[in-house]
């Protein structure tokens, strides 16, 4: 399963991981355990399972810094709402910096701060709550759309 390439961790230690980003009764039930062996580019699992596999990862290293490219395109709305919450649980202690790119804007609406870019250049930084305020700005714009089409409320 490469969670741990050196070693360096117990295998309660790698359980409680699992555990800790909703893994832990797929892995049992594969049969292998943490030897479970992983196909190149994790073809073998479902997209919202290799996301949570790199959280765990992450988790494992005590990663200072993550970076989330899209964590919940291409996955179903159940897996969307776990790697959510196992996000949340795993990182929103404020141990860690969590750079999280998202198409989706409930994806971001827990964030501490939020950057809008456009066309490259950073068009607006602040709280999601700041930002909401901003008449006329970019985010509460995009916030507003999708309410009207009941995406988010």
């Amino acid at each position: 399963m490469n969670l741990d390439p050196f070693a360096e961790k117990s295998d309660a230690e790698l359980y409680a991981v699992l555990r800790k980003v909703h893994l832990s009764e797929t892995v049992s039930a594969w049969g292998q355990g943490l030897d479970y062996e992983v196909a190149e580019k994790g073809e073998n699992l479902s997209v919202g399972q290799r996301q949570l596999l790199c959280i765990a990862r992450a988790l494992i290293r005590d990663s200072k810094v993550i970076v989330m490219d899209e964590a919940t395109a291409n996955v179903d709305q159940e897996s969307d709402k776990l790697i959510q919450q196992t996000m949340k649980e795993s990182f929103g202690g404020g141990d860690c910096t969590v750079l999280c790119i998202a198409h989706r804007i409930e994806t971001i609406m827990d964030s501490d701060k939020i950057l809008v870019l456009d066309g490259g250049e950073v068009v607006e930084y602040d709280t999601p709550s700041a930002l909401l305020q901003l008449k006329d700005g970019i985010f509460q714009s995009l916030v507003e759309s999708r309410r009207r089409v009941g995406e988010i409320r």
